[in-house]
């Protein structure tokens, strides 16, 4: 029997303070070498279970591997420079990062993800989503010292980061994935450009894969920088309506996007027709836990514009930059909330 609104996560939980600092999004490890192989394993698996003692239909690996959801990928591939890295805008300058640089073409120094996906796939029953940046916020994530200047050298290096990524993820489905989300708050940022080339390189991240394609939109982790580029947005957030059109021609199956405490029109979730439509439900930006009846109520309202067998129930985005405690409560909300919508809505 298909359950009605799935619960699931957008993709990053808190690591634990034995596995990395707690509560930033670059977090640096504690330990290293097999230690820290060991320590990631842990978390994983804990995470894991903590997910499935919540209620959560859907898991996740938490990103517990990785140091940034974007920086985790690039570690792994030829080509990127490391050792210098530059500061620099990223998100249209709403926040400076120090970045690596690309020198040279880029290609995979082997798998990226294989050892914690397939450690969650071996600990889990659930079905399993596995998160991996999309190619336009990897190209806003790194700074470019070989693909030339101007839009022709990002396309042609998002281009080059999809093949990348498609490697990756049809390796993944072969670990036996069963969901494999692309994460692009880039398409956000860059409105016009995410409609024109970004759905096109997604699509090329995707080639090939016959298990559940993803992506994830959203307006960021709940650090002070997108909370105040948030408040400068005005009463309604309709960034969401030059790309979801685009998305809705495309080939991805699922669309993942805030919801809950934004002020993104709940009506432009009608332009995905024909999609999956993962709801954010738990405010990300916020430390206060939502009842089951919150939750509930916004799976209500997204129904207006969703139909019941489309609606999944998640996170505004991912919670790394909370404490484990409140991730915690959060993810219970969701599963609890998601329940009692079946109760509400189940007619």
């Amino acid at each position: 029997m298909t359950i009605l609104f799935p619960a699931t996560l957008a993709g990053s939980l808190p690591k634990p303070a034995w596995l990395a600092e707690t509560q930033k999004l670059w977090p640096q490890w504690k330990s290293q070498g097999d230690e820290l192989l060991q320590a990631k394993a842990d978390a994983t698996l804990l995470w894991i279970k903590a997910q499935e003692d919540a209620g959560l239909d859907i898991v996740g690996d938490g990103e517990q591997s990785r140091q940034h959801f974007v920086h985790g990928f690039l570690e792994q591939v030829e080509g990127i420079d490391f050792e210098h890295k530059v500061k620099m805008g990223i998100r249209n300058n709403r926040y400076d990062a120090m970045v690596p640089q690309v020198v040279a073409p880029l290609r995979l120094k082997g798998r990226v993800h294989a050892f914690e996906a397939q450690l969650a796939r071996a600990h889990t029953k659930k079905k399993l989503k596995f998160t991996l940046p999309g190619p336009m916020t990897i190209v806003d994530t790194v700074a470019d010292r070989f693909y030339g200047e101007g839009e022709e050298g990002r396309i042609k290096m998002a281009f080059a980061f999809a093949e990348l990524l498609n490697q990756e993820a049809l390796a993944l489905q072969a670990d036996g994935v069963d969901i494999i989300q692309f994460d692009e708050p880039a398409f956000n940022v860059y409105l016009k450009e995410a409609a024109d080339w970004g759905v096109k390189a997604l699509e090329r991240a995707a080639q090939g894969l016959t298990c559940t394609t993803a992506v994830h939109i959203c307006y960021g982790y709940g650090i002070q920088a997108n909370v105040d580029w948030k408040n400068t947005l005005g009463d309604e957030w309709r960034q969401y309506e030059q790309v979801f059109p685009a998305l809705a021609k495309s080939s991805i199956r699922q669309v993942s996007l805030e919801c809950f405490h934004s002020h993104v029109p709940p009506e432009l979730m009608k332009l995905l027709d024909g999609k999956d439509v993962l709801v954010g439900v738990i405010d990300v930006a916020s430390d206060v836990i939502e009842t089951p009846e919150q939750v509930a109520d916004t799976i209500g309202t997204a129904l207006q514009f969703v139909p019941k067998n489309r609606l999944f129930a998640c996170t505004n985005c991912g919670l790394a930059p909370m404490s484990r405690e409140v991730a915690m409560a959060k993810l219970e909300a969701l599963a609890k909330g998601a329940a009692l919508a079946r109760q509400r809505y189940a007619d």
